[in-house]
């Protein structure tokens, strides 16, 4: 996906040529699984994939909707507040959620325009391209209207986008890591604050996807649920969000919290803790601490947070037997979606094939294979 490509794209569908092309990548949830709108840390890394938006503005009121991966263009009317759409039209909620967000912020909202969304992310992977879009819609719309407002506002926005205009109660780690991200480097982020921070990634580790395309709907319920247990737990603990209990503390107020809502803050307390041992084994170059510690986010997603699922305790149990693999885990909400094996130089495509293979012979049908760099965060080319 290139600037040049966008706009030659733009040109056919609407005759004319952007005044502003950006993009944002998505991005790989390395450890932090649902700390963030628990007020905990998370670390992520920016991926070279992701989601360019091109825009021109309009004067005769109309905000035109296109993109390469539905094929069609939606056509809105620019007077009025932004509508949620369904159907065909789903997509464009992401950046008509930003558009709703910018007041929100003080920025002024852009009228009448066309609009182009491409992407090069998987859709429905765990990567993403919600805070891809988001980001990307964010600067164009802001930057065709002369706005510059700093990196974290710009962040809020996308956040604001998710929660209150698609409607998934999402923390700030997808729309911060997609803004903060940079090449060679995990973005560490301390949701309370929130503070963004970068980590360099160990020399010599790459990361690889394995898709499974099993359900990852987060709007269906599933993500919607996990929050209210957590904030149920919570508030039986008497406290604002679960980053304020320690591991001690909750294991001494069991009895007062409802089974299942104690399991899903077990889950939160102890993986804001596995964060802050990943933090320091990395600046320590311990590369095996750091996958043990990716593994065992994943055992506690399996059978604490309940949000695996078999096809993706199949690959982590898989990869994890496999030579050259520090650790694996689910990225991502979970329910579906994807695995992220941290690996080394001893595992590479045959060793990624045989991963597959074992996969589509329990299974009946085959993840794709997604190696992954790390890349630079979002940006106006």
């Amino acid at each position: 996906m290139n600037k040049t490509a966008l706009v030659a794209q733009f040109q056919k569908v609407f005759g004319r040529a952007p005044e502003i092309v950006t993009r944002a990548p998505g991005r790989i949830e390395f450890i932090g699984n649902h700390t963030d709108y628990n007020g905990g840390t998370v670390l992520g890394a920016s991926i070279d994939r992701g989601v360019a938006v091109a825009v021109a503005r309009r004067t005769d009121g109309k905000r035109n909707f296109h993109s390469s991966y539905a094929g069609k263009t939606v056509s809105l009317p620019a007077a009025g507040a932004p509508m949620k759409q369904s159907g065909e039209a789903f997509w464009t909620n992401y950046p008509l959620g930003v558009l709703a967000a910018l007041p929100h912020f003080g920025l002024s909202v852009i009228e009448g325009f066309d609009y182009l969304a491409d992407s090069d992310l998987p859709a429905g992977a765990g990567l993403s391209s919600s805070a891809a879009i988001e980001l990307a819609s964010a600067l164009a719309f802001l930057g065709a209207t002369g706005q510059a407002p700093d990196r974290e506002t710009v962040v809020k926005i996308g956040k604001h986008a998710e929660n209150h205009f698609v409607g998934v109660p999402c923390g700030i780690l997808d729309q911060g890591v997609s803004g903060f991200g940079k090449a060679g480097h995990l973005v560490f982020i301390d949701c309370a604050g929130p503070r963004f921070a970068t980590v360099p990634m160990p020399a010599g580790a790459s990361f690889w996807i394995f898709n499974t395309h099993t359900k990852h709907a987060l709007v269906d319920g599933l993500y919607a649920a996990r929050h209210r247990e957590c904030m149920a737990a919570a508030q039986a603990l008497d406290v604002k969000l679960l980053v304020d209990v320690s591991v001690e503390e909750l294991r001494l107020a069991e009895a007062g919290v409802e089974p299942v809502a104690y399991k899903r803050a077990r889950h939160v307390v102890e993986e804001i803790e596995r964060v802050e041992g990943t933090v320091q084994a990395l600046k320590a170059g311990d590369i095996a601490k750091v996958g043990s510690l990716l593994t065992a986010s994943h055992r506690s997603s399996q059978s604490l947070f309940e949000n695996s699922t078999a096809e993706l305790d199949f690959l982590v149990d898989t990869l994890v037997s496999s030579s050259g693999v520090y650790g694996a885990r689910l990225t991502g909400g979970g329910f579906g979606g994807a695995v992220m094996a941290l690996a080394g130089a001893g595992f590479g495509t045959v060793q990624a094939e045989a991963v597959a293979a074992a996969y589509a012979a329990k299974f009946g049908a085959r993840p794709d294979i997604l190696p992954m760099n790390t890349g630079d965060g979002a940006a106006v080319l």
